[in-house]
């Protein structure tokens, strides 16, 4: 019976670390992930995106308000909108006509009341209050000219101490521009230069996207890299005013 017992006990702390993991994403998150509205296609690639891990490392809270640039289909926006709830807003940029269709959709469906379609640009976010955070998903690399007019004007967008968060498929060291064009890849270098010299700082990066085995020099649309691209998160802070 002992025996039985140390063996019950052993299976117990086995689970531990994957109920620590758990308990570390908050339930308002889980259950935005976990909306019934989002589309199939999008709920097939959470398995790498991690969305609610990572919307848990960017500290999205209800009631927030979140500036969502160049957000594509829509895949984070939902997951946003139900995370800040009734009370949050979030405002989506595409930033150009043929991206915008998804948006125009998203802030006219009734289910995601809080998200407004914003008319800006990567030199004016077009947003007529301070917002908590902004946010670029794989896109960063896709602001071919004039990013560090981009950063001024998230700098100026966010409130004091707010939180800029970036994502995108990662380049070898020292990629150039045209291996944006080329691959969609960035060196992750380069983004932390151009966001820190905007006057952020960075407060932390997430090892949750990362994928070793990427040898980062194909493009991230190839058969073999889709949705297995090595990708980095970084969450950078607009320093509190004095």
């Amino acid at each position: 019976m002992q025996h039985l017992s140390m063996i019950g006990l052993g299976a117990a702390l086995m689970l531990l670390p994957a109920q620590a993991a758990q308990a570390q994403v908050p339930t308002h998150i889980a259950a935005a992930v976990a909306d019934a509205g989002r589309p199939g296609v999008d709920v097939y690639r959470d398995d790498r995106r991690k969305p609610a891990e990572t919307v848990a490392f960017a500290g999205v809270r209800p009631g927030q308000t979140i500036a969502e640039m160049i957000p594509g289909t829509g895949y984070y926006t939902r997951i946003l909108s139900k995370a800040v709830g009734p009370k949050g807003r979030i405002y989506t940029l595409p930033f150009s006509e043929p991206r915008a269709p998804a948006s125009r959709a998203l802030a006219a469906d009734p289910a995601y009341g809080n998200i407004t379609l914003a008319a800006g640009t990567p030199l004016n976010l077009g947003i007529a209050e301070k917002v908590d955070m902004v946010w670029t998903s794989q896109n960063y690399h896709d602001i071919r000219a004039g990013r560090a007019q981009l950063n001024k004007a998230v700098f100026d967008a966010l409130k004091p101490g707010g939180t800029y968060l970036v994502i995108d498929h990662s380049a070898v060291a020292g990629a150039d521009e045209g291996v944006l064009l080329s691959l969609h890849r960035i060196d992750e270098a380069v983004v932390k230069r151009e966001v820190l010299a905007a006057g952020f700082v960075l407060e932390a990066e997430s090892q949750l996207l990362r994928n070793p085995a990427d040898a980062r020099k194909t493009q991230v649309f190839d058969r073999e890299a889709n949705r297995n691209t090595d990708q980095f998160v970084l969450k950078f802070r607009k320093p509190a005013a004095p």
